[in-house]
Protein backbone atom coordinates (compact mmCIF):
# COMPACT_ATOMS: atom_id res chain seq x y z
CA UNK A 1 0.00 0.00 0.00
CA UNK A 2 1.55 3.76 -0.83
CA UNK A 3 1.83 6.27 1.50
CA UNK A 4 1.37 8.96 -0.90
CA UNK A 5 -0.85 11.55 0.56
CA UNK A 6 -4.37 11.32 -1.76
CA UNK A 7 -5.19 15.04 -3.12
CA UNK A 8 -8.60 14.80 -3.66
CA UNK A 9 -10.59 14.51 -0.61
CA UNK A 10 -13.88 15.09 -2.62
CA UNK A 11 -13.64 11.20 -3.46
CA UNK A 12 -10.08 10.06 -2.87
CA UNK A 13 -11.11 7.50 -0.34
CA UNK A 14 -10.87 4.42 -2.62
CA UNK A 15 -7.80 5.03 -3.87
CA UNK A 16 -4.24 4.52 -2.54
CA UNK A 17 -2.33 6.84 -5.20
CA UNK A 18 -2.55 10.05 -6.41
CA UNK A 19 -4.12 11.18 -9.67
CA UNK A 20 -1.44 11.43 -12.01
CA UNK A 21 -1.43 15.16 -13.62
CA UNK A 22 -2.02 13.91 -17.06
CA UNK A 23 -4.82 12.22 -15.78
CA UNK A 24 -5.80 15.53 -13.94
CA UNK A 25 -5.11 17.71 -17.47
CA UNK A 26 -8.14 15.20 -19.25
CA UNK A 27 -9.97 15.10 -16.34
CA UNK A 28 -10.65 19.02 -15.55
CA UNK A 29 -13.01 20.37 -16.80
CA UNK A 30 -13.14 23.70 -14.71
CA UNK A 31 -11.42 25.61 -17.59
CA UNK A 32 -15.07 25.39 -19.43
CA UNK A 33 -18.01 24.51 -16.76
CA UNK A 34 -16.69 27.61 -14.55
CA UNK A 35 -18.93 29.64 -16.60
CA UNK A 36 -21.79 27.57 -14.09
CA UNK A 37 -20.66 29.16 -11.20
CA UNK A 38 -23.92 30.88 -10.26
CA UNK A 39 -26.08 28.63 -11.52
CA UNK A 40 -24.48 26.05 -9.44
CA UNK A 41 -24.48 28.20 -6.46
CA UNK A 42 -27.93 28.88 -6.86
CA UNK A 43 -28.88 24.96 -7.23
CA UNK A 44 -27.18 24.34 -3.99
CA UNK A 45 -28.95 27.27 -2.13
CA UNK A 46 -32.24 25.67 -3.16
CA UNK A 47 -30.84 21.88 -2.00
CA UNK A 48 -29.81 23.18 1.20
CA UNK A 49 -33.02 24.32 1.77
CA UNK A 50 -34.77 21.49 1.02
CA UNK A 51 -32.71 19.24 3.44
CA UNK A 52 -33.82 21.49 6.49
CA UNK A 53 -36.99 21.38 5.00
CA UNK A 54 -37.00 17.73 5.19
CA UNK A 55 -35.08 18.24 8.40
CA UNK A 56 -31.99 15.80 6.64
CA UNK A 57 -29.60 18.88 8.03
CA UNK A 58 -30.31 21.15 10.66
CA UNK A 59 -31.68 25.22 10.33
CA UNK A 60 -28.27 26.18 11.90
CA UNK A 61 -26.06 23.88 9.12
CA UNK A 62 -28.55 25.39 6.45
CA UNK A 63 -27.71 29.13 7.66
CA UNK A 64 -23.90 28.98 7.80
CA UNK A 65 -24.11 26.94 4.50
CA UNK A 66 -26.09 29.76 2.54
CA UNK A 67 -23.95 32.45 3.98
CA UNK A 68 -21.10 30.38 2.70
CA UNK A 69 -22.74 29.98 -0.70
CA UNK A 70 -23.41 34.11 -0.45
CA UNK A 71 -19.66 34.82 0.07
CA UNK A 72 -18.65 32.40 -2.59
CA UNK A 73 -21.36 34.04 -4.94
CA UNK A 74 -19.58 37.85 -4.06
CA UNK A 75 -16.18 36.23 -5.12
CA UNK A 76 -17.13 34.87 -8.38
CA UNK A 77 -18.96 37.92 -9.56
CA UNK A 78 -16.06 40.00 -8.49
CA UNK A 79 -13.78 37.89 -10.14
CA UNK A 80 -11.39 37.02 -7.07
CA UNK A 81 -12.82 33.43 -6.82
CA UNK A 82 -9.77 31.23 -7.37
CA UNK A 83 -10.43 27.83 -9.94
CA UNK A 84 -8.29 25.27 -9.22
CA UNK A 85 -7.85 22.21 -12.01
CA UNK A 86 -6.95 19.43 -9.01
CA UNK A 87 -10.73 19.87 -8.19
CA UNK A 88 -11.94 19.20 -11.75
CA UNK A 89 -14.80 21.06 -11.81
CA UNK A 90 -16.97 24.13 -10.87
CA UNK A 91 -19.05 21.59 -8.15
CA UNK A 92 -16.00 20.46 -6.43
CA UNK A 93 -14.19 23.87 -6.52
CA UNK A 94 -17.63 25.44 -4.65
CA UNK A 95 -17.37 22.93 -2.21
CA UNK A 96 -13.97 23.18 -1.38
CA UNK A 97 -14.13 26.79 -0.85
CA UNK A 98 -17.19 26.69 1.05
CA UNK A 99 -15.37 23.93 3.36
CA UNK A 100 -12.58 26.55 3.49
CA UNK A 101 -15.14 29.07 4.68
CA UNK A 102 -17.36 27.52 7.24
CA UNK A 103 -15.60 23.95 7.59
CA UNK A 104 -16.60 20.51 7.93
CA UNK A 105 -20.20 20.95 7.81
CA UNK A 106 -20.11 22.08 4.12
CA UNK A 107 -19.91 18.60 3.68
CA UNK A 108 -23.50 18.41 4.44
CA UNK A 109 -24.31 20.05 1.03
CA UNK A 110 -23.84 17.14 -0.15
CA UNK A 111 -26.35 14.91 1.08
CA UNK A 112 -29.45 13.45 -1.38
CA UNK A 113 -27.27 14.55 -3.87
CA UNK A 114 -24.76 13.55 -6.40
CA UNK A 115 -22.67 15.43 -9.35
CA UNK A 116 -24.65 13.69 -11.69
CA UNK A 117 -27.96 15.20 -10.68
CA UNK A 118 -26.14 18.60 -9.76
CA UNK A 119 -24.38 19.11 -13.43
CA UNK A 120 -27.67 18.72 -15.15
CA UNK A 121 -29.65 20.40 -13.34
CA UNK A 122 -27.05 23.54 -13.62
CA UNK A 123 -27.11 22.80 -17.43
CA UNK A 124 -30.70 23.26 -17.50
CA UNK A 125 -31.00 26.34 -15.67
CA UNK A 126 -28.11 27.86 -18.09
CA UNK A 127 -29.82 26.79 -20.81
CA UNK A 128 -32.67 28.30 -19.92
CA UNK A 129 -31.64 31.46 -19.24
CA UNK A 130 -29.11 31.55 -21.96
CA UNK A 131 -32.83 31.07 -24.57
CA UNK A 132 -34.55 34.02 -22.42
CA UNK A 133 -31.56 36.10 -23.67
CA UNK A 134 -31.20 34.91 -27.38
CA UNK A 135 -35.38 35.31 -27.79
CA UNK A 136 -35.01 39.05 -26.48
CA UNK A 137 -32.32 39.38 -29.00
CA UNK A 138 -34.27 37.80 -31.82
CA UNK A 139 -36.90 40.37 -30.44
CA UNK A 140 -34.94 43.40 -31.03
CA UNK A 141 -33.69 42.61 -34.69
CA UNK A 142 -37.09 41.85 -35.22
CA UNK A 143 -37.87 45.15 -34.12
CA UNK A 144 -35.09 46.62 -36.79
CA UNK A 145 -36.07 44.26 -40.17
CA UNK A 146 -40.21 45.70 -39.36
CA UNK A 147 -38.62 49.28 -39.16
CA UNK A 148 -36.43 49.47 -42.06
CA UNK A 149 -39.52 47.27 -44.78
CA UNK A 150 -41.82 50.50 -42.91
CA UNK A 151 -39.00 52.72 -43.66
CA UNK A 152 -38.29 51.49 -47.41
CA UNK A 153 -42.08 50.33 -47.81
CA UNK A 154 -42.06 51.60 -51.71
CA UNK A 155 -38.93 49.89 -52.74
CA UNK A 156 -39.42 46.99 -55.43
CA UNK A 157 -37.00 44.64 -55.29
CA UNK A 158 -36.48 41.92 -58.12
CA UNK A 159 -37.35 38.29 -56.56
CA UNK A 160 -35.33 35.70 -57.76
CA UNK A 161 -35.99 31.71 -58.37
CA UNK A 162 -32.82 29.99 -59.16
CA UNK A 163 -30.44 33.37 -58.81
CA UNK A 164 -32.55 34.36 -62.23
CA UNK A 165 -34.92 37.36 -61.48
CA UNK A 166 -38.47 35.96 -61.68
CA UNK A 167 -41.26 38.51 -59.95
CA UNK A 168 -40.77 42.54 -58.50
CA UNK A 169 -41.13 42.17 -55.18
CA UNK A 170 -41.63 45.26 -52.43
CA UNK A 171 -38.59 45.62 -50.84
CA UNK A 172 -40.37 45.41 -47.32
CA UNK A 173 -42.36 42.26 -48.28
CA UNK A 174 -38.45 40.63 -48.88
CA UNK A 175 -37.72 41.89 -45.42
CA UNK A 176 -40.84 40.64 -43.50
CA UNK A 177 -39.79 37.28 -44.54
CA UNK A 178 -37.11 37.11 -42.55
CA UNK A 179 -39.10 38.49 -39.81
CA UNK A 180 -41.22 35.55 -39.83
CA UNK A 181 -38.22 33.10 -40.26
CA UNK A 182 -36.54 34.31 -37.04
CA UNK A 183 -40.13 34.40 -35.22
CA UNK A 184 -40.07 30.10 -36.04
CA UNK A 185 -36.85 30.61 -34.38
CA UNK A 186 -37.99 32.24 -31.21
CA UNK A 187 -40.93 29.80 -31.13
CA UNK A 188 -38.29 26.96 -31.38
CA UNK A 189 -36.28 27.90 -28.83
CA UNK A 190 -39.69 28.42 -26.79
CA UNK A 191 -40.58 25.27 -27.36
CA UNK A 192 -37.18 23.76 -26.25
CA UNK A 193 -37.61 26.35 -23.03
CA UNK A 194 -40.27 24.33 -22.37
CA UNK A 195 -39.65 20.40 -22.80
CA UNK A 196 -36.38 21.50 -20.54
CA UNK A 197 -37.81 22.87 -17.59
CA UNK A 198 -37.96 19.72 -15.75
CA UNK A 199 -35.69 19.37 -12.54
CA UNK A 200 -33.42 17.05 -12.58
CA UNK A 201 -32.37 17.54 -8.49
CA UNK A 202 -32.57 14.69 -6.80
CA UNK A 203 -32.06 11.79 -9.22
CA UNK A 204 -28.38 11.27 -7.19
CA UNK A 205 -26.41 9.24 -8.83
CA UNK A 206 -28.89 7.13 -11.18
CA UNK A 207 -31.02 5.48 -8.58
CA UNK A 208 -32.88 7.97 -6.29
CA UNK A 209 -31.47 8.38 -2.64
CA UNK A 210 -32.95 7.20 0.59
CA UNK A 211 -33.07 10.04 2.27
CA UNK A 212 -36.58 11.95 2.45
CA UNK A 213 -36.40 14.80 -0.08
CA UNK A 214 -39.05 16.88 -1.24
CA UNK A 215 -38.32 17.23 -5.02
CA UNK A 216 -41.02 18.76 -5.88
CA UNK A 217 -39.82 21.82 -3.43
CA UNK A 218 -36.25 22.11 -5.06
CA UNK A 219 -38.14 22.03 -8.33
CA UNK A 220 -40.37 25.15 -7.03
CA UNK A 221 -37.43 26.72 -6.34
CA UNK A 222 -35.32 26.77 -8.83
CA UNK A 223 -38.30 27.41 -11.07
CA UNK A 224 -38.85 24.39 -12.61
CA UNK A 225 -42.44 22.80 -13.58
CA UNK A 226 -41.88 20.02 -11.18
CA UNK A 227 -39.30 17.16 -10.58
CA UNK A 228 -38.35 14.56 -13.74
CA UNK A 229 -40.09 11.41 -13.26
CA UNK A 230 -37.35 8.91 -13.92
CA UNK A 231 -34.10 9.64 -12.01
CA UNK A 232 -32.40 7.33 -14.63
CA UNK A 233 -33.34 9.40 -17.68
CA UNK A 234 -32.76 12.54 -15.47
CA UNK A 235 -29.29 12.36 -15.38
CA UNK A 236 -28.75 10.38 -18.50
CA UNK A 237 -29.95 12.25 -21.36
CA UNK A 238 -28.47 15.27 -23.21
CA UNK A 239 -31.28 15.30 -25.65
CA UNK A 240 -32.20 19.42 -24.30
CA UNK A 241 -28.60 20.51 -25.26
CA UNK A 242 -29.07 18.64 -28.33
CA UNK A 243 -32.44 20.60 -28.95
CA UNK A 244 -30.85 23.54 -28.41
CA UNK A 245 -27.91 23.96 -30.08
CA UNK A 246 -30.35 22.19 -33.15
CA UNK A 247 -32.47 25.32 -32.89
CA UNK A 248 -29.02 27.14 -32.72
CA UNK A 249 -28.34 25.63 -36.11
CA UNK A 250 -31.73 26.34 -38.12
CA UNK A 251 -31.13 30.14 -36.55
CA UNK A 252 -27.79 30.74 -37.74
CA UNK A 253 -28.92 28.87 -41.09
CA UNK A 254 -31.75 31.65 -41.48
CA UNK A 255 -28.59 34.63 -40.24
CA UNK A 256 -26.37 32.46 -43.20
CA UNK A 257 -29.19 33.20 -45.96
CA UNK A 258 -29.86 37.44 -44.92
CA UNK A 259 -25.57 37.24 -45.04
CA UNK A 260 -25.62 36.11 -48.38
CA UNK A 261 -28.05 38.54 -49.97
CA UNK A 262 -26.36 40.98 -48.27
CA UNK A 263 -22.89 40.23 -49.58
CA UNK A 264 -24.44 39.91 -53.30
CA UNK A 265 -26.48 43.09 -52.52
CA UNK A 266 -23.87 45.25 -52.00
CA UNK A 267 -21.07 44.16 -54.94
CA UNK A 268 -20.78 46.31 -57.46
CA UNK A 269 -22.61 43.88 -60.02
CA UNK A 270 -25.88 44.50 -57.43
CA UNK A 271 -25.46 47.46 -55.86
CA UNK A 272 -29.00 47.55 -54.29
CA UNK A 273 -27.49 48.32 -50.74
CA UNK A 274 -24.34 49.88 -49.30
CA UNK A 275 -23.29 48.82 -46.29
CA UNK A 276 -21.88 51.19 -43.31
CA UNK A 277 -17.81 51.98 -43.05
CA UNK A 278 -17.78 50.79 -39.65
CA UNK A 279 -18.94 47.24 -40.67
CA UNK A 280 -17.20 46.78 -43.11
CA UNK A 281 -13.36 46.57 -43.93
CA UNK A 282 -11.04 47.51 -46.59
CA UNK A 283 -7.99 45.73 -48.31
CA UNK A 284 -4.10 45.87 -47.44
CA UNK A 285 -3.41 45.99 -51.49
CA UNK A 286 -6.61 47.44 -53.01
CA UNK A 287 -7.31 50.80 -52.31
CA UNK A 288 -10.84 50.66 -53.30
CA UNK A 289 -12.29 47.63 -51.63
CA UNK A 290 -15.03 47.84 -49.27
CA UNK A 291 -15.49 44.27 -48.18
CA UNK A 292 -18.48 42.56 -46.06
CA UNK A 293 -16.69 40.88 -43.59
CA UNK A 294 -19.18 40.92 -40.74
CA UNK A 295 -21.47 39.71 -43.44
CA UNK A 296 -18.84 36.66 -44.57
CA UNK A 297 -18.33 35.84 -41.26
CA UNK A 298 -22.13 35.84 -40.15
CA UNK A 299 -22.07 33.07 -42.92
CA UNK A 300 -19.12 31.49 -42.04
CA UNK A 301 -19.93 30.66 -38.41
CA UNK A 302 -23.10 29.04 -39.34
CA UNK A 303 -20.77 26.33 -40.27
CA UNK A 304 -19.28 26.44 -36.51
CA UNK A 305 -22.48 25.67 -35.11
CA UNK A 306 -23.40 23.16 -37.25
CA UNK A 307 -20.03 21.22 -36.11
CA UNK A 308 -21.06 21.89 -32.45
CA UNK A 309 -24.47 19.84 -33.05
CA UNK A 310 -22.68 17.07 -34.62
CA UNK A 311 -20.52 17.12 -32.00
CA UNK A 312 -23.26 16.29 -29.77
CA UNK A 313 -25.12 13.79 -31.30
CA UNK A 314 -21.51 11.86 -31.77
CA UNK A 315 -21.02 11.84 -28.46
CA UNK A 316 -23.93 11.08 -27.28
CA UNK A 317 -24.90 8.39 -29.54
CA UNK A 318 -23.33 5.22 -28.12
CA UNK A 319 -23.93 5.88 -24.53
CA UNK A 320 -25.41 3.24 -22.31
CA UNK A 321 -27.75 4.21 -19.33
CA UNK A 322 -26.93 5.81 -17.41
CA UNK A 323 -23.83 8.66 -16.61
CA UNK A 324 -20.90 8.42 -18.31
CA UNK A 325 -17.41 11.22 -18.63
CA UNK A 326 -18.61 11.34 -21.92
CA UNK A 327 -20.83 13.53 -21.00
CA UNK A 328 -18.57 16.41 -19.76
CA UNK A 329 -17.89 17.08 -23.15
CA UNK A 330 -21.42 18.43 -23.66
CA UNK A 331 -20.76 22.06 -22.45
CA UNK A 332 -18.05 23.67 -24.16
CA UNK A 333 -20.22 23.07 -27.48
CA UNK A 334 -23.41 24.56 -26.04
CA UNK A 335 -21.29 27.61 -24.74
CA UNK A 336 -19.89 28.85 -28.13
CA UNK A 337 -23.05 27.79 -30.13
CA UNK A 338 -24.65 29.91 -27.53
CA UNK A 339 -21.69 32.69 -27.95
CA UNK A 340 -21.45 32.72 -31.70
CA UNK A 341 -25.37 33.01 -32.53
CA UNK A 342 -25.82 36.04 -29.56
CA UNK A 343 -22.40 37.51 -31.64
CA UNK A 344 -24.34 36.93 -35.05
CA UNK A 345 -27.57 38.29 -34.12
CA UNK A 346 -26.52 41.91 -32.23
CA UNK A 347 -23.81 42.27 -35.27
CA UNK A 348 -26.96 41.49 -37.71
CA UNK A 349 -29.08 44.17 -36.21
CA UNK A 350 -26.61 46.92 -36.35
CA UNK A 351 -26.35 45.72 -40.11
CA UNK A 352 -30.01 45.93 -40.84
CA UNK A 353 -30.52 49.03 -38.86
CA UNK A 354 -27.88 51.19 -40.77
CA UNK A 355 -28.06 50.06 -44.33
CA UNK A 356 -28.76 52.32 -47.33
CA UNK A 357 -31.28 50.96 -49.79
CA UNK A 358 -30.25 52.02 -53.46
CA UNK A 359 -33.90 52.14 -54.20
CA UNK A 360 -34.02 53.43 -57.82
CA UNK A 361 -31.00 50.61 -58.60
CA UNK A 362 -33.42 47.98 -57.21
CA UNK A 363 -36.64 48.97 -59.34
CA UNK A 364 -33.63 49.83 -62.56
CA UNK A 365 -32.94 45.73 -61.99
CA UNK A 366 -36.28 44.77 -61.37
CA UNK A 367 -37.67 45.89 -64.56
CA UNK A 368 -34.89 43.42 -66.15
CA UNK A 369 -35.34 39.82 -66.91
CA UNK A 370 -38.60 40.11 -68.29
CA UNK A 371 -39.86 40.04 -64.66
CA UNK A 372 -43.56 40.79 -65.73
CA UNK A 373 -43.70 38.01 -67.80
CA UNK A 374 -46.06 36.05 -65.30
CA UNK A 375 -48.21 39.29 -65.50
CA UNK A 376 -48.84 39.08 -69.40
CA UNK A 377 -49.77 35.28 -68.59
CA UNK A 378 -52.41 36.33 -65.95
CA UNK A 379 -53.92 39.18 -68.50
CA UNK A 380 -54.22 36.62 -71.39
CA UNK A 381 -55.85 34.15 -68.82
CA UNK A 382 -58.39 36.66 -67.38
CA UNK A 383 -58.85 38.87 -70.63
CA UNK A 384 -59.12 36.38 -73.52
CA UNK A 385 -60.59 33.62 -71.41
CA UNK A 386 -57.74 31.08 -72.49
CA UNK A 387 -56.20 28.11 -70.47
CA UNK A 388 -53.19 29.22 -68.32
CA UNK A 389 -50.96 26.21 -70.09
CA UNK A 390 -51.75 27.66 -73.20
CA UNK A 391 -51.14 31.62 -72.24
CA UNK A 392 -48.09 30.52 -70.58
CA UNK A 393 -47.21 29.16 -74.00
CA UNK A 394 -47.88 32.49 -75.96
CA UNK A 395 -45.73 34.38 -73.21
CA UNK A 396 -43.30 32.42 -73.89
CA UNK A 397 -42.86 32.71 -77.77
CA UNK A 398 -43.29 36.50 -76.33
CA UNK A 399 -39.95 37.03 -74.31
CA UNK A 400 -37.96 35.05 -76.83
CA UNK A 401 -39.47 37.56 -79.31
CA UNK A 402 -37.85 40.38 -77.07
CA UNK A 403 -34.66 38.53 -76.29
CA UNK A 404 -33.82 38.62 -79.95
CA UNK A 405 -34.84 41.74 -80.81
CA UNK A 406 -33.66 43.18 -77.37
CA UNK A 407 -35.89 45.17 -75.60
CA UNK A 408 -38.04 44.69 -72.33
CA UNK A 409 -41.49 43.37 -72.44
CA UNK A 410 -43.66 47.11 -72.87
CA UNK A 411 -41.39 48.05 -75.55
CA UNK A 412 -42.74 45.65 -77.83
CA UNK A 413 -45.31 47.26 -80.30
CA UNK A 414 -49.02 46.27 -79.87
CA UNK A 415 -48.44 45.32 -83.84
CA UNK A 416 -46.38 42.63 -82.83
CA UNK A 417 -48.23 41.63 -79.94
CA UNK A 418 -51.07 40.69 -81.94
CA UNK A 419 -48.68 38.44 -83.72
CA UNK A 420 -49.13 36.14 -81.07
CA UNK A 421 -53.00 36.72 -80.58
CA UNK A 422 -55.15 38.74 -82.20
CA UNK A 423 -57.10 39.64 -79.71
CA UNK A 424 -54.61 41.10 -77.64
CA UNK A 425 -55.32 45.22 -77.09
CA UNK A 426 -53.48 48.17 -75.91
CA UNK A 427 -54.59 47.23 -72.47
CA UNK A 428 -51.66 44.71 -71.69
CA UNK A 429 -49.22 47.49 -71.43
CA UNK A 430 -50.94 48.06 -68.10
CA UNK A 431 -49.99 45.47 -66.12
CA UNK A 432 -46.28 45.41 -67.81
CA UNK A 433 -44.72 47.91 -65.54
CA UNK A 434 -43.21 46.64 -62.18
CA UNK A 435 -45.43 48.53 -59.88
CA UNK A 436 -48.55 47.46 -61.63
CA UNK A 437 -47.25 44.13 -60.57
CA UNK A 438 -46.33 44.38 -57.46
CA UNK A 439 -49.87 45.40 -56.62
CA UNK A 440 -51.65 43.26 -58.17
CA UNK A 441 -50.45 40.37 -55.88
CA UNK A 442 -53.26 40.80 -53.47
CA UNK A 443 -53.48 37.30 -52.32
CA UNK A 444 -53.05 36.68 -48.81
CA UNK A 445 -49.67 37.33 -47.73
CA UNK A 446 -48.55 38.69 -51.23
CA UNK A 447 -46.17 41.09 -51.97
CA UNK A 448 -49.22 44.00 -53.07
CA UNK A 449 -49.13 47.41 -50.66
CA UNK A 450 -52.01 46.73 -49.00
CA UNK A 451 -50.97 43.15 -48.13
CA UNK A 452 -47.31 44.34 -47.25
CA UNK A 453 -49.10 47.03 -45.27
CA UNK A 454 -50.97 43.89 -43.21
CA UNK A 455 -48.23 42.44 -42.53
CA UNK A 456 -46.29 45.81 -40.73
CA UNK A 457 -49.74 46.15 -38.68
CA UNK A 458 -49.44 42.86 -37.53
CA UNK A 459 -45.93 42.53 -36.38
CA UNK A 460 -45.67 46.03 -35.05
CA UNK A 461 -49.02 45.35 -32.99
CA UNK A 462 -46.95 41.86 -31.96
CA UNK A 463 -43.56 43.28 -31.04
CA UNK A 464 -45.11 46.05 -29.20
CA UNK A 465 -47.61 43.53 -27.06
Amino acid sequence: MSNKKISNKMWGGRFNDQTLPLMEEINSSIDIDKRLALVDIMGSRAHVKMLAESKIVKQATKQKILKGLDQIENEVISGKFSYKKSLEDIHMNIESRLQKIIGNEAGMLHTARSRNDQVVTDFRIWIRESIDQINKELDALKQTFVELAEKNFDAILPGYTHMQIAQPVKFSHHMLAYVEMFHRDRLRFDETRKRLNECPLGAAALAGTSFPIDRKYTAKELGFDGPMRNSMDAVSDRDFVIDFIFNTSICMMHFSRIAEELILWSSSEFNFIDLPDNLVTGSSIMPQKKNPDAAELIRAKSGRVYGSLISQLTMMKGLPLCYSKDMQEDKESAFDAFDTLILVIKITNLLIGSVQINKENMEKQAEHGFSTATDLADWLVKNLNIPFREAHGVTGRIVNFAVKNDVKLSEIQLSDLKKFDSRINKAIFNVLNVKSSVDSRNSYGGTSSDQVKKQLRYWKKRLND
